[in-house]
């Protein structure tokens, strides 16, 4: 039975588990960036059993497009396209102004060189490779690398995602040994500017690792869903939507709250009606009792959305009467979902928002992977002598009052 809680107080653990395989991570990253290729292939044979062969894939990702089933390569693109439309909203432009007698803006340019992590092996993951390629090319990112872990047979089906999105580049590699190839670049394997996308615990110690030498998007913990219901809300939609996200991983966080306990016991055994027909009800249920997931009660609904707001959570849904106004209470969420017939998995797959998300409480102060994480800004000044002029008395007295009399003299000097 999974856990109804009635104190909302209840800490939940969400720890990544990134501190336990911190040194074995460091490890990994030094022998690659010793031995390059070779410790890519040699991790391969010890971590994946796979004996590679070729690390650069990126004919077979372009072959691949042409090699899968009827019609997929076309449920790709309709998925690209709804992700590219909604990111090219997010496109900043280049502005410059007058403020008072000074003229000054601000210019954007994009990163040059991307790595993208797309979780692979035996599984499939497009949607990933959708995530993390379309925004970054259409920041215009110039070159793209895809890293994807190895397997006896490559998930075409992914591949083909990966040249459909616009990758560049296209290698084998996993877990940490891929971070490390990207950061530090190895005989096949070019270094990159920034490592963007989600995985495992080994992944996100590994960005941990080599953050400062190389960008990174964030580090990500076990994926979580929030629902906040209330209200009429349907307890067999309510369960689908924790069952059908619980699917992805032993560690995913499921959390319900609502101030209605009979709403949270209907849910509550909805979810074990729907959990045994589900094909990965192993790992559903696992999800479901650990330390992390629960039914939450609470003693109203301005309770339930505090409790929301605190855990910042990575996938927000609302279902409630009103749910955009139950939303004005909750600012700290990665994505949000409003309403019965806002599913989680729509924004996974197809919707356009991006799902490569902040964990743990991240959301309180970052938001997801979107163009801007594919650029930077700087500041243009723009002064002549009358407009340095009017500022100068100004400029040259808060020089001398932080002791730093050679700044002053550089505006003096100006004026001789």
């Amino acid at each position: 039975m999974w856990r109804m809680v009635i104190n909302i107080d209840t800490p939940l653990d969400r720890d990544a588990g990134v501190d336990e395989v911190r040194q074995d991570v460091a490890d990994i990253i030094a022998q690659v960036r010793t031995e390059g290729d070779e410790a890519l292939r040699s991790f391969s044979w010890d971590f994946d059993g796979v004996a590679l062969d070729a690390l650069d894939v990126t004919d077979a990702a372009e072959a691949a497009a042409d090699q899968i089933d009827s019609g997929i390569p076309e449920t790709i693109l309709s998925a690209i396209e709804n992700v590219r439309k909604f990111h090219e909203r997010q496109v900043r432009e280049d502005w410059v102004d007058s403020f008072g007698n000074r003229t000054m803006g601000r210019q954007f340019r994009h990163i040059e060189r991307v790595g993208a992590y797309v979780p692979g092996g035996n599984a499939t993951y497009p949607s990933t490779a959708v995530m993390t390629v379309v925004p970054a090319k259409v920041a215009g990112v110039e070159k793209v690398a895809v890293v994807t872990p190895p397997a006896e047979e490559l998930n075409r089906v992914t591949l083909a995602a990966i040249h459909l999105a616009g990758a560049d580049e296209v290698y084998v590699s996993g877990g940490a040994q891929a971070v490390a190839a990207l950061a530090y670049g190895t005989e096949t394997v070019p270094s990159v500017e920034k490592i963007v996308g989600p995985g495992n615990r080994w992944v996100a110690a590994a960005k941990a690792e080599v953050r400062g030498d190389v960008a990174i998007d964030m580090i990500a913990g076990p994926t979580e869903v929030l629902v906040v219901v209330g209200g009429s809300a349907d307890a067999e939609i309510v369960a689908a939507e924790l069952v059908g996200q619980a699917e992805h991983d032993p560690h995913f966080s499921t959390v319900v709250v609502t101030p209605d306990g009979s709403l949270a016991a209907a849910v509550t055994e909805a979810i074990e009606r729907q959990t045994p027909d589900r094909e990965r009800s192993g790992i559903i249920r696992d999800a479901l009792r650990n330390d992390s997931s629960g039914v939450f009660v609470a003693d109203s609904m301005d309770d339930a959305t505090d409790f929301a707001e605190a855990y910042a959570a990575e996938h927000l849904v609302v279902m409630t009467e009103e749910p955009g106004e139950t939303l004005e209470n909750i600012d700290s969420a990665g994505s949000v979902f409003l309403g019965e017939y806002s599913p989680v998995a729509a924004g996974d797959y197809a919707a356009g928002p991006n799902h490569v998300l902040p964990t743990s409480g991240a959301a309180r102060t970052a938001g997801g992977l979107s163009v801007d994480s594919f650029v930077r800004s700087r500041t243009v000044q723009h002064l002549d002598e009358a407009r340095l002029a009017s500022i100068s008395e100004a400029v040259v007295s808060l020089a001398e009052l932080e002791g730093l009399e050679a700044h002053a003299e550089s505006v003096r000097k100006r004026f001789e």
